[in-house]
């Protein structure tokens, strides 16, 4: 997360609905050896206040958490390089424009009936993305085969105790050199989501 507050500026809501929409991040927590982490699907409450996932019973972090423990969720948006040339002003250097959010809180393993609801939740919020194409649901799935999967997973929450967001937009420069960089990004940009990367830049 880069440390100029001129890229803090977002609000709360913002960045919890950025993450919410996203719905995906590295989860960090500390271990005996050193940090562990695990790419995960996530849904955040209506309140933003919690967060739910699940890990494979055999993951790491789900073999280390036999208390609550503190842990971090760094959910990345659209990013790209950003070339000097395309400000057309002089003394420029390179950079990387991106969006980011850090969650972090204290994370529990919840009792393993609470599976099932949550699965039927996660599988709907992607679900309905897909419409109208018809829902899948778990129980198109043989009961005994669900069961089984079900057995591998293992239900968490994360209390949310702060965030954080980082927009990197090139704020720091006068508005029409972002917005001339931006029309670059669009136009060559190299990295993910460009375009939404431009659109992004000249809302800043």
């Amino acid at each position: 997360m880069h440390p100029n507050p001129i890229f803090h500026t977002e609000t709360l809501d913002r960045n919890i609905a950025f993450a919410r929409e996203r719905a995906f991040g590295v989860l960090a927590v500390n271990g005996e050896d050193g940090p562990m982490m695990s790419h995960i699907p996530f849904l955040i409450d209506e309140q933003g206040a919690q967060l739910d996932l699940h890990l494979v019973r055999s993951n790491p972090i789900a073999r280390a958490l036999k208390a609550p423990m503190q842990a971090k969720i760094a959910v990345s948006g659209a990013d790209g390089y950003i070339s000097p040339d395309w400000y057309e002003v002089p003394d420029q250097v390179p950079t990387w424009n991106y969006v980011a959010v850090h969650i972090t809180g204290s994370l529990e393993m919840l009792p393993h009936d609470q599976m099932r609801d949550m699965l039927d939740r996660q599988s709907k919020h992607f679900e309905d993305q897909l419409l109208p194409k018809a829902p899948w649901k778990t129980d198109k799935m043989t009961p005994d085969v669900l069961d089984k999967m079900m057995r591998q997973i293992v239900p968490c929450r994360m209390t949310i105790d702060a965030v954080d967001g980082t927009w990197k937009l090139n704020q720091n420069k006068l508005d029409e050199v972002r917005l001339r960089a931006s029309d670059y990004v669009d136009a060559y940009g190299i990295g993910q989501e460009t375009r939404i990367l431009a659109a992004l830049m000249r809302g800043a």
